[in-house]
């Protein structure tokens, strides 16, 4: 089981990272779906992808504590618990740096406005590159439920900042 957690700890935090949006709350989800995932290991199938099984133990984790929280909406005055960039010789310069950081944040932050299942759903199509049909084995969706939620979610972030855009103007 140690070989599985070492194989698969990046990708179950940083789905957990991007639900929930804090690295504290994430590490934690993290270890919870490896010991959920520990103690169901005999439900697992061998015929289907280990991966999709655990981040389907990851994600819907995840969406239960977004819910028992009551989706917390991010503030922009919100201090980001993250790592400080650590730069060398060979790295971007401080502005790329920053300018990288303020994106990442800005993604979570968009990120926080959709529902716990479709932030699930983007989360693991665009930053997993899962198919529908894993993106629906995952999160126990039919595969046009899947689209339809990526198309609703599109709109949704597309809206936000578009409306952020015409107030800045």
């Amino acid at each position: 089981f140690g070989h599985l957690v070492t194989a698969y700890q990046t990708p179950v935090y940083n789905l957990a990272y991007r639900m929930l949006g804090n690295a504290a709350e994430a590490e934690e989800a993290a270890q919870e779906a490896f010991l959920r995932a520990y103690t169901s290991l005999r439900s697992y199938d061998p015929q289907r992808p280990f991966r999709s099984w655990l981040l389907s133990i990851t994600s819907h984790y995840c969406i239960d504590r977004l819910r028992r929280r009551r989706l917390t909406w991010l503030s922009l005055d919100d201090e980001e618990s993250v790592e400080p960039a650590r730069l060398a010789s060979d790295c971007p310069d401080p502005e790329t740096v920053v300018a990288q950081k303020e994106r990442e944040a800005r993604i979570q932050q968009l990120l926080a406005t959709l529902s716990p299942t479709d932030r699930a759903t983007v989360t693991l199509r665009y930053w997993y590159d899962c198919s529908y049909e894993e993106i629906a084995e995952t999160l126990h969706l039919t595969v046009s439920a899947v689209k339809s939620r990526l198309h609703r979610a599109r709109c949704a972030l597309a809206e936000t900042v578009e409306g952020e855009m015409n107030y800045a103007l």
